[in-house]
């Protein structure tokens, strides 16, 4: 008996666009941006901080991750600019320059360049070789967000006569979201692999 063969496995990415060019590059620049802004419609204000709770960290980690360090740079810019053009996409809706220029502006210009950084961990160290290498990868991207955005933080503040000390700015801007950082870190190695397939990269 004939052994029928079965339709080879077409990653999502490669049967809209089979190979590589200008269009497919811009659609996932495009795709990893609307991603970013669906996860940051998930938004839980705090009432002792002006940085609420979001899902914006998990995108930035995992399209700069999935798309490499020039796409996920490209993605993450493009997310800005749409954010400053007023359209909602900022954490619970938001959009508009004010958004950039105000107390989380800091976090949110970070988040082209850890995409960035992520991709170049991937590409160039391999430390999507293990899980623990990815995590290890998406914490990096994590930290330069806070090493960027804390400062900012601080700066607004301090301009808003509300100055802090180093402990009440740690308070106010990067204890609190420890936890939840570590669980979208994990996710986001965890998720990675499928990115993956479903981009026809690995």
């Amino acid at each position: 008996m004939k052994k029928t063969q079965s339709l080879p496995y077409l990653p999502l990415a490669k049967t809209l666009w089979p190979a590589r060019s200008l269009g497919r590059d811009l659609s996932l620049v495009l795709a990893g941006s609307l991603f970013v802004a669906l996860l940051a419609q998930v938004a839980i204000p705090l009432p002792f901080t002006p940085v609420p709770i979001t899902g914006q960290t998990l995108g930035v980690l995992l399209v700069g991750a999935a798309l490499g360090s020039r796409l996920g740079f490209m993605a993450l810019l493009a997310y800005l600019l749409e954010g400053a053009m007023g359209l909602p996409v900022f954490a619970g809706g938001t959009g508009g320059l004010a958004k950039i220029l105000g107390p989380t502006g800091g976090f949110l210009l970070a988040f082209p360049l850890a995409a960035g950084l992520v991709g170049l961990l991937v590409e160039r160290l391999g430390l999507d070789r293990s899980f623990l290498g990815t995590l290890l990868a998406m914490l990096l991207g994590n930290a330069l967000i806070y090493l960027l955005g804390l400062p900012w933080l601080w700066a607004w503040l301090m301009g808003a006569g509300k100055a802090l000390g180093l402990s009440g700015l740690l308070a106010m801007g990067l204890f609190p979201f420890i936890p939840g950082d570590l669980v979208k870190a994990v996710l986001a190695a965890l998720l990675l692999p499928s990115a993956w397939r479903l981009l026809g990269r690995r």
